[in-house]
């Protein structure tokens, strides 16, 4: 299976601008810049993009977990806040999952379990070189 998305740019780093489609068309022409990576400018930016396919790689991967151990969750939801660090070569140091989890009849120890499982078995947790961490929280 392959998934393929295109970005394309105009200008120079700092004043042009690019769009990226994605195969799902799901991002169709969605404007990142300059501004949207290193400031505040509408569109998007790679790194938001890693946080949003980290968020929901590893959400899935746990849902699939709960239910081959017999849980069904009534609610999973996690947040992925990637660190860009732009100090001198940028590079994206760490991605942290914030889980917050309903699940009828489990045990905390068995939530941490499932839980840690599907971080380091999360295609998007295996292919980020960066640190990743996760605080996990069953409500």
């Amino acid at each position: 299976m392959k998934r393929t998305a295109t970005a394309a740019w105009s200008g120079s780093g700092k004043e042009g601008n690019g769009h990226l489609t994605t195969q799902s068309t799901t991002l169709n022409n969605t404007q990142y810049s300059y501004k949207t990576r290193f400031e505040d400018g509408v569109g998007t930016n790679p790194e938001e993009l890693i946080a949003a396919a980290h968020a929901g790689c590893y959400t899935m991967a746990l849902a699939f977990a709960l239910q081959g151990a017999g849980f069904t969750p009534e609610s999973l939801e996690t947040t992925a806040t990637v660190n860009f660090d732009v100090s001198g070569t940028p590079t994206i140091t760490q991605s942290a999952l914030v889980l917050k989890a309903k699940i009828p009849g489990i045990t905390n120890e068995k939530f941490q379990e499932l839980a840690k499982g599907a971080e380091s078995g999360c295609p998007v947790s295996r292919v980020l070189k960066a640190e990743i961490t996760l605080q996990a929280t069953l409500l």
